[in-house]
């Protein structure tokens, strides 16, 4: 059932989606699969900057030079969202309140957004992803499938701000990074390695280690964090 305010006719909504609420807006040519739960206020095929400053003043004439966003079936995305132009989520994708998605971006099945959370431009976020309220992810990040982000975790691009350099930063498969971590422009993290809360990560992870400090440094193995984490869930430590 379709109660949005503003629709495009460009669009295409899958009868099964349900968009409820006020304010909702799908601009250009954007796609809602099956199943998937709009709730408004929210924005999805916002068009990028340059368009924007193009002349645009009304849903009109936004729509007319959005690209649109694609969001797959069964997604969830809740109120004040906004997911620009370009941006492709996978199945099964759930957002939380306040999120922004920059143009460019893709978000695999399965992941889930937490409130407050930015995700800017040309950014790849894997499967099975898990990002937690308040996260910041530049342009040109790269999560992998099965990493989880903890609250306010901060990832940069720029090693020398404000600079004409952005480079890549990315956290690779199944790594767990903890809430308020830093992490510095271009560092990779490691598959599976695992980095405690309120670290600032100014050098690369080898996978499959455990590190955490200012500046972060190898303290043990993922196996020592498992048996750790085992224990913590026992309610023996």
């Amino acid at each position: 059932m379709v109660l949005a305010t503003y629709v495009s006719s460009k669009a295409s909504v899958s009868p099964s989606a349900t968009i409820m609420g006020a304010n909702v807006a799908i601009l250009g040519r954007s796609v809602i699969g099956d199943d998937t739960v709009v709730v408004g206020p929210a924005v999805i095929g916002f068009p990028s900057r340059k368009k924007l400053l193009g002349g645009s003043r009304d849903l009109e004439d936004l729509s007319s030079v959005s690209a649109g966003a694609r969001v797959g079936s069964k997604c969830v995305i809740r109120s004040f969202a906004t997911i620009y132009e370009d941006v492709v989520l996978g199945s099964g994708v759930e957002l939380g309140h306040y999120v922004l998605i920059r143009e460019g971006s893709r978000v695999g099945n399965g992941t889930k957004v937490g409130s407050g959370t930015i995700i800017d431009g040309m950014s790849e976020i894997g499967i099975g992803v898990s990002i937690q309220s308040g996260v910041y992810i530049p342009l040109l990040t790269v999560i992998e499938d099965d990493v989880f982000l903890g609250p306010g975790v901060i990832i940069t691009n720029d090693r020398y701000p404000p600079s004409s350099r952005i480079v890549e930063t990315r956290v690779e498969k199944g790594a767990v990074v903890g809430a308020n971590t830093i992490i510095i422009a271009g560092v990779r993290i490691g598959a599976n390695s695992v980095i405690g809360a309120g670290s600032v990560v100014t050098k690369d992870i080898p996978p499959n280690t455990f590190a955490y400090g200012v500046p972060a440094r190898v303290v043990a193995s993922r196996e020592y964090y498992e048996d750790k984490k085992r224990g913590y869930e026992l309610g023996k430590l």
